[in-house]
């Protein structure tokens, strides 16, 4: 494996959380910050922007139950429930009340269920303020990749082979054409990038992951009408070359959310912005804390 990702992995640690092995990192100091990754691999994604985050905050991350260096249970029903529920034991497990959340790709989707159930006061901590990057807010404006489709809707056995067919080779091509076209990822990128989804033999599953994409059709009336209707400030930092949930997104979030904060990279940046972009994530990420202390 990868020195750089054998590095994060010993960064971690291992809690059990409802019978589950779930890894996770706890660094930094100052206020309580939550940041929530994305499919298929894991929190080795924010590593270009995790060092400045420590420096301001107490920033807390982990990988989903089927991804990373978490358990990958095989005849599993994995769901954005789950998730939440475990969001909320680690929450119980740090020992913390309040948190700021950052979140990108399925980790916004997480954080739309967060959001949900804090209006509905099933949450066991305060939601500070959200932050969303590139991810399926509104399926209606969604537009996922072919491997995307065929690894979530084909029927089960078919996912299953499909899963296991899957070569560096095969994930690299359904990768770079999200990425923008000056921000291409390293052939070390994606090497480790692979590591990750093979570890403990993670690409098997990579299916019922996937599932996920096309199970949030079921949430987005109650995810948009809790974005819609909640106090808590939130913003949208998008990378607006992204094919998937570029600035047609980004578009749709102005259309749909009362008084919407958008930031928007510079236009090649694509569906990776903390990877592609660090320097401008950190720079919008400040400035909207910076707006909610102006604001509070």
């Amino acid at each position: 494996m990868d020195k750089e990702v054998v590095a994060w992995k010993n960064k971690g640690r291992i809690v059990n959380v409802n019978g589950h092995q779930v890894f996770y990192i706890k660094e930094g100091s100052g206020p309580n910050l939550l940041i929530l990754h994305g499919y298929p691999f894991n929190t080795f994604e924010w590593k270009s922007v995790w060092d400045d985050l420590v420096k301001k905050y107490t920033v807390f991350t982990f990988d989903y139950l089927g991804m990373g260096f978490s358990d990958k249970p095989k005849d599993h029903d994995y769901s954005f429930h789950e998730h939440c529920e475990i969001v909320n034991s680690l929450i119980g497990f740090w020992g913390i009340k309040q948190t700021h959340v950052l979140s990108h790709d399925l980790g916004v989707s997480i954080a739309q269920e967060l959001l949900a159930r804090d209006i509905d006061s099933k949450n066991c901590f305060k939601i500070q303020s959200l932050v969303f990057m590139n991810g399926g807010l509104f399926m209606d404006s969604y537009k996922p990749r072919m491997i995307q489709r065929l690894l979530s809707q084909s029927p089960k056995p078919i996912g299953k082979l499909l899963s296991k067919l899957l070569s560096k080779e095969k994930l690299e091509k359904s990768i770079r054409p999200i990425f923008g076209p000056n921000t291409q990822p390293t052939d070390q990128l994606i090497n480790q990038f692979w590591d990750i989804l093979n570890y403990n033999e993670g690409k098997s599953i990579a299916y019922l992951i996937g599932r996920l994409v096309f199970e949030k059709l079921n949430h987005q009336e109650k995810w948009i009408s809790a974005m819609q209707n909640t106090k808590i400030p939130m913003c949208f930092i998008n990378g607006p070359f992204d094919p998937n949930s570029g600035i047609h997104m980004a578009n749709r979030y102005k259309e749909l959310i009362p008084n919407p904060n958008v930031k928007l990279l510079t236009q090649n940046i694509g569906h990776w912005p903390q990877i592609e972009d660090p320097t401008g994530v950190l720079s919008f990420y400040q400035e909207f804390r910076n707006e909610i202390h102006e604001n509070s």
